[in-house]
């Protein structure tokens, strides 16, 4: 079974590029840019994969984690963080909101395929 990606960024050359390695990797990937549409997205329908930037519009990556890790519905989904945030106050802060791994920009593709793909493990066992 194909793993399902939610990928939560808006700014348009990391999201094209971010689809592409996504679905050349295999996996099926839909995309929502905009703070409440992530949140209304992932609680609808639950991905088996959340990549969440931490800075996009309406409300920001750090309150749709907490919200989403509140529900019972999303609460085990496995989140990594990326962004260019990468100050060590910023990780902490995503991991205690509840992320599971955290990325900053730039970054690898093989690092983002590997953390997808550990994290997608993660939600079949």
């Amino acid at each position: 079974m194909t793993a399902r990606v939610l990928l939560a960024e808006d700014e348009e050359n990391i999201l094209t590029s971010l689809t592409f390695l996504l679905e050349r990797a295999g996996y099926d990937v839909s995309v929502e840019t905009e703070g409440p549409k992530v949140l209304r997205s992932a609680l609808d329908t639950p991905p088996d994969v959340l990549v969440l930037d931490v800075m996009l519009p309406d409300m920001d990556g750090y309150e749709i984690l907490r919200r989403l890790r509140a529900s019972p519905t999303t609460r085990s989904l496995p989140v990594l963080m990326l962004t260019a945030k990468g100050q060590r106050e910023d990780r902490e802060t995503a991991l205690r909101c509840g992320a599971d791994l955290f990325i900053t920009k730039p970054f690898a593709n093989s690092e983002i395929i590997s953390a997808i793909g550990q994290l997608a493990e993660k939600r079949v066992q």
